[in-house]
């Protein structure tokens, strides 16, 4: 499940979850309507995982 991850990324991080999706999607609210059971589509998806990706390269992990 996306959320797990996303949660499990920002705690990893420290990452706050508006930061979370404006910096991956460009949507501040993108993991409260995630908690409340938003479900993304497959190109957000994408989207969520490059940013995750890209940030644990930048983060040397």
């Amino acid at each position: 499940m996306l959320i797990r991850t996303v949660e499990k990324f920002m705690r990893e991080f420290g990452v706050p979850p508006t930061r979370f999706g404006r910096e991956s999607v460009r949507d501040p609210r993108l993991v409260f309507d995630l908690r409340q059971g938003r479900e993304p589509g497959e190109r957000i998806k994408r989207r969520i995982e490059h940013f995750m990706n890209t940030y644990r390269r930048s983060a040397g992990q």
